[in-house]
C-alpha cells in the first residue's frame, strides 16, 4: 500500500492510481462512477477521467454520468433530517423507566460509598451540560423499545424516502399499462415531491436493453432521466424525487447503459397532477 507520504510522481505499481490508469485504458471507466461521485480520486485522477469521459461513446457517458448522479443522490439521501418523533414518545420512555426506590433516611456520618457518590455527582456538575443530554438520549435509547422497534430504527424507519411517500397523508396511487404486458403502479405524494414507482407483471427488457424512467417538465423542456430498470430491478420499487415540474412519468427501452435523450415510443406514461 502506498506511504501516506508519498508524492504523485513515485507511486509504487498496484498503487490506486495506477488502477486508475488501467481501468482508463480497459474502457471501464463507468465502474470507476462511484469513486468519482464521492471525490474518492485525487485530483490528477479526477482530470484523467474527465479528459476520458469528454471523447467518449454518448452510451459510455451517458451511463456514467448517471451512475454518478445516482450515487449522489444515494448519499444525499442517506443524510435526509430526522422528522420528529411522536408527541408522546417521552410520556412512553417514562412509563417503561423503572420506579425510583425509596428515599432513605439521611446519616449523620458519610462513609466510603457516600463519598464515590458526591465525587460522582460534582463530575456529573462539571460536564457541559450538552454532554449530559446526549448521555441521557445515549442511555434512553439503550433501555427503551416502541413497540420491539428501536429509537435509532424508529428515526431510520422515518428517514426512507420511500416511507416518507408510502406513509405521506396526501398520498395517492394511480396504474398505467406497460407496453409488452404488465402495469406500472405510482404511489404519488406532492408534499414530498416525490412518487414510488412499482413494475408489476413487467416482462424483462429486450437482451441488451434496460427500461429507463423519465420526468416530462410541464413546460415542455427536455426529459429528464430518473433511472435504469434492468430485469432484477424490476421486482423493487423506486422513489423518484422533484415530481413537481413534472407533467407525467415516462418509461423508454434504452441501450443497456441508458441514453441521454428518450427513444420514443414510450412503453408508459403516467399523468402526476390529481
Amino acid at each position: 500500500m502506498t506511504e501516506m507520504n508519498n508524492s504523485e510522481g513515485n507511486r509504487r505499481p498496484g498503487s490506486f492510481g495506477d488502477a486508475v490508469a488501467t481501468d482508463l485504458a480497459s474502457g471501464r471507466a463507468v465502474e470507476l462512477a462511484e469513486l468519482y461521485a464521492l471525490d474518492a480520486v485525487t485530483d490528477a485522477e479526477r482530470s484523467a477521467i474527465d479528459e476520458y469521459i469528454s471523447s467518449a461513446t454518448e452510451a459510455e457517458r451517458s451511463s456514467f454520468l448517471e451512475r454518478v448522479r445516482q450515487a449522489r443522490e444515494t448519499l444525499a439521501t442517506t443524510f435526509t433530517a430526522e422528522e420528529e418523533p411522536p408527541v408522546d414518545l417521552f410520556a412512553r420512555i417514562a412509563s417503561q423507566l423503572p420506579a425510583q426506590p425509596t428515599p432513605q433516611p439521611k446519616k449523620t456520618t458519610m462513609d466510603g460509598d457516600d463519598l464515590s457518590v458526591l465525587r460522582q455527582r460534582r463530575e456529573e456538575r462539571r460536564r457541559p451540560a450538552g454532554a449530559r443530554r446526549w448521555l441521557a438520549g445515549v442511555a434512553a435509547a439503550a433501555v427503551i423499545a416502541l413497540g420491539g422497534v428501536g429509537v435509532g430504527a424508529y428515526i431510520a424507519d422515518q428517514n426512507d424516502p420511500l416511507n416518507q411517500v408510502v406513509r405521506a397523508d396526501d398520498v395517492r396511487e394511480a396504474s398505467v399499462d406497460v407496453s409488452g404486458g404488465g402495469t406500472a403502479t405510482l404511489l404519488i405524494s406532492p408534499s414530498k415531491d416525490a412518487a414510488v414507482v412499482k413494475m408489476n407483471g413487467v416482462p424483462a427488457p429486450p437482451a441488451g436493453k434496460v427500461y429507463q424512467m423519465w420526468l416530462i417538465p410541464k413546460d415542455g423542456s427536455a426529459p429528464v432521466s430518473q433511472g435504469l430498470m434492468d430485469e432484477a430491478a424490476l421486482s423493487k420499487p423506486a422513489v423518484v424525487k422533484g415530481i413537481a415540474s413534472a407533467a407525467s412519468l415516462g418509461i423508454t427501452v434504452e441501450p443497456v447503459g441508458g441514453s441521454a435523450v428518450p427513444t420514443l415510443p414510450t412503453v408508459a406514461d403516467a399523468a402526476l397532477g390529481a
